[in-house]
């Protein structure tokens, strides 16, 4: 009888640990086409989200949000769209400039514009490349 506890329990254990790790391996997608409100211009931002992955952890870009606030990302935590929330009706009237954060437009210049231009100051190659420019999440096609 003792056994049979024993079996499977083990059994039981790799079954967990198997589909926690199933979970965890889910990356999403390796490119993310943002498409921001009705307007058209500037074109779709084009993110290289496997690049991004490589080289940043998760919570340098994803957070949560508890009682309308903004709270840190946590392993484990579901990521959902940014408009989910990065929206008029959910984030109303933040502004930060010229632009709305409650967008996901606002929301990501916020975030990725900002940390580009940190890195193109900080590194020449990236300069070079203008990651710091529209055209960088923006392709003219």
């Amino acid at each position: 009888m003792l056994k049979k506890i024993i079996a499977c329990s083990v059994v039981t254990l790799f079954v967990f640990i198997g589909s926690a790790s199933c979970f965890a391996a889910d990356a999403g997608p390796a490119d993310i086409t943002m498409v921001g409100e009705k307007s058209a211009k500037p074109k779709p931002a084009q993110f290289p989200h496997k690049m991004h992955q490589d080289k940043f952890t998760c919570g340098d870009c994803h957070h949560g949000m508890a009682d309308g606030k903004q709270v840190p990302y946590v392993d484990g935590q579901e990521i959902q769209k940014c408009e989910t929330c990065h929206n008029a009706e959910v984030l109303p009237g933040k502004m930060a400039g010229k632009l709305k954060l409650d967008t996901i437009k606002g929301a990501g210049h916020a975030n990725c514009l900002e940390c580009h231009k940190k890195s193109a100051a900080e590194n020449p190659e990236l300069a070079a490349k203008k990651i710091d420019k529209c055209a960088a999440c923006h392709p003219k096609k």
